[in-house]
């Protein structure tokens, strides 16, 4: 497996984690973020079928990479996850935390900059 291939191994397979995380404890990772949203039901309904989408968009993608298919629709994919995380957080920021909007660009953004990254490096390994 070549390195590109590899980084988006893991990089999917980080965000498998992080769903199967957020399907188990949604409270502890999105304080934070959205305050106390996940000690209600319909923060926890949302938050738990967000982790779940996470779970299941990144299998495909890391079913792709491990199978030598293209992965790149995939990884477009969580990228826009990503900049609709920032939006959402950013269009709501009066209501949430201080400090929400902010962390969300910086942590979201990262993941779509190293998610942007891997896809570059795998569409230059795949056609150069």
């Amino acid at each position: 497996m070549h390195a590109a291939r590899a980084s988006a191994v893991a990089v999917v397979s980080l965000r498998i984690a992080y769903g199967a995380a957020l399907i188990a404890a949604p409270e502890r990772l999105t304080r934070k973020w959205l305050g106390n949203t996940a000690e209600r039901a319909g923060g926890r309904v949302a938050l738990r079928a967000l982790g779940a989408r996470e779970v299941l968009l990144h299998a495909g993608a890391l079913r792709a990479s491990l199978g030598g298919d293209w992965t790149l629709p995939w990884l477009a994919a969580s990228f826009g996850g990503d900049l609709a995380d920032i939006a959402s957080t950013v269009a709501e920021r009066k209501g949430l935390p201080d400090g929400s909007a902010r962390a969300t660009a910086v942590v979201a953004g990262a993941s779509a900059l190293i998610t942007a990254a891997v896809a570059a490096a795998l569409a230059r390994s795949e056609t150069g």
